[in-house]
């Protein structure tokens, strides 16, 4: 397929719209985990019996003996198993919001599954696996693909680096996008991507925020900065400590979504989170939209509980359920990150 969807009447819906399942990676690298990797697979039990109990949850796993083990988990978690389906493709990691599709559907109900280079975020030599998963997934979802290209190229795009809300509006940083660290397109400007975005997605416009949070390393993705809550509405987090190193890049981020004229909702940062002296990416922005459920990361933290009161104000039929990461953002990421939605 070589049409762009966009110019047909395709985009990207909004995370809240209906999903047919949600896709997801069974963790194994334990590298991504150094030294913390036994409670990672129970992390994701967690998050496969709540998303279980409300859609179909697809697992993606290395092979026979990796799908026995994410069984036995899931049973003991108390997952709701025939809601699930597995299928054997390797991955390299398990950050599929990164290296899966991104759907797109239009008015009459038909999806496309958009492709996009995936390169490791600029950053590490083994993904050759996770650069196929895309192409894999819209096969078993049995919808035609489109490879994103500029210039005869494939273009590098995650799924982390952009949020929307099903009426036009994207959201992405300036860093992640329009860097020269770990620059995913180096020979593509603003107006490039934002050409790119709009034929693929359907995005009409593009709101450019600054930069993203410390110890990200995607180097800026925005799911752990802000999304879209409505139409036009933004949970953006905010750093009251103005000597922490988020607090101006937050606070110019804000600046930039009222000047765009985005209604902007305050959600609070986790204390910093620190592991053997790094800091990591925790944020409650990192929340993922399923049917019927928010899941929402934690951190053992005295904001918890207001960022779980803030969200669920916002999506007041849908149960809003806290999942501990304090382990699982030593992976450098959290909840949206190990997801990907398939709208129905």
């Amino acid at each position: 397929m070589t049409r762009a969807p966009g110019l047909d009447g395709f985009a990207m819906p909004a995370e809240w719209a209906l999903h047919r399942a949600t896709w997801l990676a069974w963790p194994h690298e334990r590298t991504d985990w150094p030294g913390k990797f036994t409670p990672i697979p129970w992390v994701y039990g967690e998050m496969v019996r709540v998303l279980s109990r409300h859609e179909r949850v697809a697992i993606l796993v290395e092979n026979a003996l990796e799908e026995k083990r994410a069984r036995a988990v899931l049973k003991k978690a108390g997952a709701s198993l025939e809601r699930i389906d597995f299928y054997r493709i390797p991955t390299d990691r398990s950050w599929v919001r990164d290296s899966g599709p991104i759907f797109v559907t239009n008015k009459q109900g038909d999806k496309i599954a958009t492709r996009w280079k995936f390169n490791a975020w600029a950053k590490y030599p083994n993904h050759k696996r996770d650069a196929r998963v895309a192409s894999r997934i819209a096969t078993i979802a049995g919808v035609k693909e489109y490879a994103a290209t500029a210039n005869g190229e494939d273009v590098v795009m995650e799924g982390g680096a952009l949020d929307v809300d099903g009426t036009g509006n994207l959201i992405a940083t300036e860093e992640c996008l329009l860097s020269g660290v770990q620059a995913r397109n180096p020979d593509l400007g603003r107006a490039d991507i934002e050409r790119i975005l709009w034929e693929a997605l359907g995005a009409r416009r593009v709101i450019w925020l600054g930069r993203g949070i410390a110890g990200d390393d995607t180097h800026g993705h925005i799911d752990d900065v802000a999304r879209f809550i409505a139409p036009g509405v933004v949970l953006l987090c905010e750093e009251k400590n103005s000597k922490d190193e988020n607090y101006a890049a937050l606070e110019e981020n804000r600046e930039r979504l009222e000047g765009a004229g985005i209604d902007v909702v305050r959600l609070p940062m986790p204390e910093p989170v620190v592991f053997n002296n790094q800091r990591l990416p925790a944020s409650y922005a990192n929340f993922y939209i399923a049917n019927e459920v928010v899941i929402v990361p934690t951190f053992n933290d005295s904001k918890d509980r207001r960022a779980l009161g803030t969200i669920a104000e916002f999506f007041p039929e849908r149960q809003v359920a806290g999942i501990h990461c304090g382990d699982l953002v030593w992976g450098l990421g959290t909840l949206h990150c190990a997801t990907q939605q398939e709208p129905v």
